[in-house]
């Protein structure tokens, strides 16, 4: 029995020296936990909706004023004619597009009847249906505080178009996700074992004492899983076109553009764990798990960014996954050219160049 204890407290000894494993047994639940509760949460709030109201009168600034006050809604945008509507959903300022018909307030008090078009973005469909539901609901608040006012059976239409995708297809939403998340782990646990491997094997000598610049060490790595991805990424398109029947409504040249770029980072990403580990199995595990988490919770693939508590919407910002994702659907759902994802592409790019110099940084011109 005495043996059994002095073992016991040798290992307790053993694993309170390692740091790195008290952190992955302490910290790792509390972060899980947090992630978990805030991000996973199907609830629909703070939606931009703009709102089309050609009449202003008091009957649809009432509508607007309880959309407006709504946990559900945000208004953002006051548009003038239907010809703003689109360049709305284009410049990302609005999901949901409210239009009053002219005369609104006048046609109500007169026939008791009036209508109001919802226009969502459905390249999410399940967030989609949820907000022209809420919006729905309120319409119809309105509808019975009216009739309980003045005793008439007033009716309001709600008119729900479904913008990208009026058929609703779920593949719609998680092409571009599953894209984005299989393209970024695969690359990244390819080329995490690059340099370990080479260290494993006794072979790191070799290139070291070689007149190779490390540069060249770095994207001799990278260029064979490069083009390995494309060939995934080429796989990937196909089946999700001709098996999956989602279009390409933007231009195709743009899309490869942006997913070569997202590759080449997702590479220097698996590169940057390669330099800094010393086994291949801690390269997996950082490369696999230490991205599956947040790819699949802070990049908008499963849950609405704009849900999630403001500081886990910061924390989505270094996520490649999300700017890719965005830029993707953006692209082959919703038909927009390059020139509406600048943005996610300068963000990537700036990725791109941290990570390799971080990584040429890192390289050991000499083994320990």
């Amino acid at each position: 029995m005495k043996q059994l204890l002095s073992f016991i407290r040798k290992e307790f000894y053993h694993i309170l020296r390692d740091k790195t494993t008290m952190m992955i047994l302490l910290l790792m639940p509390i972060i899980q936990i947090i992630l978990f509760g805030f991000a996973l949460t199907t609830e629909v709030k703070d939606t931009q909706v703009a709102i089309l109201a050609p009449a202003n009168d008091e009957a649809s600034s009432r509508i607007i004023d309880k959309i407006n006050a709504s946990a559900y809604f945000d208004v953002t945008a006051r548009l003038h004619n239907t010809n703003e509507i689109q360049s709305t959903f284009r410049d990302g300022k609005a999901k949901l597009v409210v239009v009053f018909e002219d005369h609104f307030g006048e046609k109500l008090r007169h026939n008791g009847k009036a209508h109001i078009q919802l226009i969502a973005d459905a390249t999410d469909p399940n967030a989609a249906t949820s907000f022209t539901s809420y919006a729905s609901n309120i319409i119809t608040s309105y509808q019975q505080e009216l009739m309980g006012e003045s005793k008439n059976p007033y009716q309001i239409t709600p008119e729900i178009k479904m913008l990208y995708n009026p058929q609703m297809e779920g593949a719609f939403n998680f092409v571009p996700g599953v894209l984005g998340m299989i393209l970024i782990l695969i690359c990244a646990m390819m080329t995490s074992i690059a340099i370990v491997r080479e260290k494993e094997m006794g072979t790191m000598e070799i290139l070291l004492v070689s007149p190779m610049k490390p540069i060249y060490i770095i994207l001799s790595k990278i260029t064979p899983y490069f083009v390995l991805s494309c060939v995934n990424f080429a796989t990937i398109m196909v089946l999700s076109v001709f098996v999956l029947k989602v279009p390409i409504a933007g231009s195709f040249i743009s899309l490869v553009v942006v997913s070569l770029l997202y590759i080449f980072v997702a590479l220097s990403f698996g590169l940057l764990v390669s330099t800094i580990t010393t086994s291949q199995q801690a390269a997996m595990l950082v490369s696999g798990m230490g991205l599956m988490i947040p790819v699949m919770l802070l990049s908008g693939m499963i849950f609405p960014i704009e849900n999630m508590p403001l500081p886990l919407q910061w924390l989505s910002c270094i996520v490649p996954a999300r700017w890719y994702i965005a830029a993707v659907k953006a692209i082959m759902i919703e038909g927009l050219g390059i020139s509406s994802v600048l943005k996610e592409i300068g963000v990537l790019c700036l990725m791109g160049l941290i990570l390799v110099t971080i990584s040429l940084r890192k390289f050991k011109i000499r083994l320990e």
